[in-house]
């Protein structure tokens, strides 16, 4: 783990001691594609719902992040509705430079402050999600009902996508901790 890395996750746990949110971590090898995540979610029996963290730019030399399931697409009409312009995909290198993470290991609570984060709504219809906080060989998951609360605590403008966006995700089930 670099020293950028363990900084990221040092914010992400202070985030979720702040917001009083119970979260479940693991270390476990690198996951850096789909592939490996299945994987080490089979071998440790996640049940979580799997989240991506999209880090777009914008022609203007603007940022955001986009936090959002795992298999849902970019919709690129939406950002626009948000941030006036449409976004690209951050390339790797520009991305490691901005943020200190690895391609494939973006988490979305420990952004610079400038950067703004915008939230799928969808997400809210999981009972549970998964994402990596900065580490790639380190998953966090924590209750779905959390995720307003840990908002409330970022310094980044937060932003939500129109509901209507997307496919219709599952039927949330409560979780218990």
């Amino acid at each position: 783990m670099t020293e950028r890395q363990q900084q990221l996750l040092e914010q992400t746990i202070g985030l979720f001691n702040r917001a009083e949110i119970p979260y479940s971590s693991w270390q476990h090898r690198p996951i850096l594609n789909f592939e490996t995540d299945a994987e080490v979610a089979k071998e440790l029996g996640w049940t979580a719902e799997p989240t991506k963290s999209l880090f777009l730019k914008f022609k203007d030399g603007r940022h955001c992040l986009l936090f959002t399931h795992r298999d849902a697409r970019l919709n690129s009409k939406a950002i626009k509705q948000l941030m006036g312009k449409r976004p690209s995909v951050c390339g790797d290198q520009e991305m490691q430079q901005l943020l200190g993470c690895t391609p494939g290991a973006v988490g979305p609570f420990a952004l610079p402050e400038s950067i703004p984060l915008i939230l799928d709504p969808r997400l809210l219809h999981y009972p549970e999600l998964m994402f990596t906080p900065g580490p790639p060989e380190i998953t966090f998951a924590f209750a779905t009902s959390g995720l307003i609360s840990l908002t409330e605590e970022l310094p980044n403008p937060v932003l939500w996508l129109e509901e209507s966006c997307g496919k219709t995700p599952v039927t949330a089930q409560p979780v218990a901790y």
